[in-house]
């Protein structure tokens, strides 16, 4: 389910891509150790359809951007650490065109971020661990013809990956 009170932030002010969901996690401990779902097929507001799951480690300070899909929709869930997930809505007919939002996911704070397909994605990882993303993508991935459209990271999009102190 959508949750327009979940932790995220926009630059400047921006409004949230249209598209882009969020459902907050709920982590389940007790003397075992905890237990935390992140997608099902009878989450009517989330879920689509199946294509694969993958986790993506990412060593501290590192980033990993930029692409988007044509098809894919992806759905990110940190499951250790932190990162930052940074969304651009470069789509021309979107009515949110040219927003940028953050979402701070992770151990600190356990969110679902549901990324539409044509919206470029990258993460950081800020924490001082590694981080490790789980996504649940409605396709599987394609070694013969990746739907995937990249860019470098740095100057490419208007984008500042730097820490911002304050």
């Amino acid at each position: 389910m959508s949750n327009p009170t979940a932790y995220a932030t926009t630059v400047a002010k921006q409004p949230r891509i249209d598209g882009v969901k969020t459902k907050t996690l709920r982590v389940i401990p007790d003397e075992r150790g905890w237990l935390m779902e992140m997608l099902r097929a009878d989450d009517s507001e989330l879920f689509t359809k199946f294509g694969q799951v993958y986790v993506s480690a990412t060593y501290p300070g590192v980033v990993k951007a930029w692409h988007y899909h044509q098809r894919q929709v992806d759905n990110f869930v940190c499951v250790a650490g932190m990162v930052k997930l940074v969304l651009v809505d470069t789509r021309p007919a979107s009515p949110t065109n040219g927003a940028i939002n953050e979402f701070f996911i992770g151990t600190q704070n356990p969110l679902l971020v549901q990324v539409p397909n044509l919206v470029y994605h990258g993460w950081k990882c800020i924490s001082t661990e590694v981080s490790l993303v789980v996504n649940v993508p409605t396709e599987p991935y394609s070694y013969a013809d990746p739907d995937e459209y990249r860019l470098e990271p740095h100057d490419t999009l208007p984008y500042d990956w730097s820490r911002k102190d304050g």
